[in-house]
């Protein structure tokens, strides 16, 4: 089966081609870093707009590389969660093209894309195993049982991961987006300069909180600012290893808790690699084994909902005649 994928949930317009005996034949991605950054953080209109001028030309490009529509067996789009504007772009272009094309088209939850994601590569991980899902709009530690089986154990309650650290980019003047610049201005400061506190710690809760950490920051640079630029390091490597830190214990946590022994580091914080050399380290401390995608395959992009996607028409699933996005949708939908 060679299925059409499209990802439009917010500022990445990704287009993709999957098969399943040859794996992926064309993929590109376009980013909208630049149009947002003067505004410190995404403006859905704009993201819109983008999606419209973008996802069509690369759609031809893609198909066209991938051998043509002809060869195409269907067709899915993210349907949710993510920016209603962009995701109803994504979604009407993926649909008429499906019936114009003559082929089945299905919504895709964004993050079943980001949890089947190692799929795409070899080798897979097997399944049971903890997902932990870390990305700009969500914090997640899902156990997945197989394709269509999630339960989810633990989430943040406030900030995802990601919106933490743009956050904290923002207080110090960083730019945007925070988590890459974050990482950057990190490596040359110390990590123990200040104890920033890792909420939640000892409660035996899985949930995650990161609104604690970011006040503090904020109380710090208010109370010794303007900083240096090695106080600028210092803050920025303490934030990050406590967010570390959380992320770390509680995902070890849960596999203790649940017995699983396999751990998929997945999502656009996945990048972090602060956050994954720990991972590795507490890992293989426990026995635990680590499976890590690459980072084009981490962020946002559609070759992940191309292989998402497969997996449901293969299993017989199509969309209903209703043509919806579901900004809020939830995993267990």
């Amino acid at each position: 089966m060679r299925v059409l994928g499209i990802e439009t949930s917010c500022d990445e317009t990704g287009v993709a081609v999957y098969d399943t005996s040859r794996g992926l034949l064309a993929h590109a991605l376009y980013s909208q870093i630049r149009l947002h950054a003067e505004y410190g953080g995404v403006v859905p209109e704009l993201a819109s707009r983008d999606h419209v001028q973008k996802l069509l030309p690369m759609v031809q490009k893609v198909v066209a590389e991938a051998g043509g529509p002809e060869s195409l067996d269907g067709v899915v789009y993210t349907a949710g969660p993510g920016l209603v504007g962009a995701l109803l772009v994504g979604a009407c272009l993926g649909r008429s093209l499906a019936f114009a094309w003559g082929v089945p088209a299905l919504g895709v939850h964004h993050m079943e894309g980001h949890l089947l994601a190692p799929m795409l590569e070899d080798p897979r991980p097997e399944f049971p195993f903890v997902a932990l899902l870390v990305s700009g709009g969500h914090s997640l530690l899902v156990d997945v049982e197989g394709v269509g089986r999630y339960r989810t154990l633990g989430e943040s309650i406030d900030d995802a991961a990601g919106e933490a650290f743009d956050k904290v980019a923002k207080l110090l003047g960083l730019g945007f987006p925070g988590g890459p610049i974050a990482q950057r201005t990190a490596e040359t400061g110390d990590a123990a300069a200040i104890a920033f506190p890792a909420s939640r710690m000892t409660d035996g809760g899985r949930d995650f909180s990161f609104s604690g950490i970011k006040t503090s920051v904020s109380l710090y640079v208010k109370r010794h600012g303007p900083l240096s630029e090695r106080q600028t390091a210092d803050v920025a490597a303490s934030f990050q290893a406590a967010v570390v830190r959380m992320l770390v214990r509680k995902t070890i946590r849960v596999c203790e808790q649940t017995g699983v022994k396999r751990i998929v580091l997945t999502g656009g914080v996945a990048a972090n690699r602060p956050l994954g050399e720990a991972l590795a380290a507490e890992s293989s401390a426990e026995g635990i084994r680590l499976h890590v995608p690459p980072p084009r395959l981490c962020t946002d992009n559609a070759a992940m909902i191309a292989a998402a996607g497969t997996e449901r028409l293969k299993a017989g699933e199509r969309a209903t005649l209703d043509l919806n996005a579901i900004p809020d949708l939830v995993l267990a939908q």
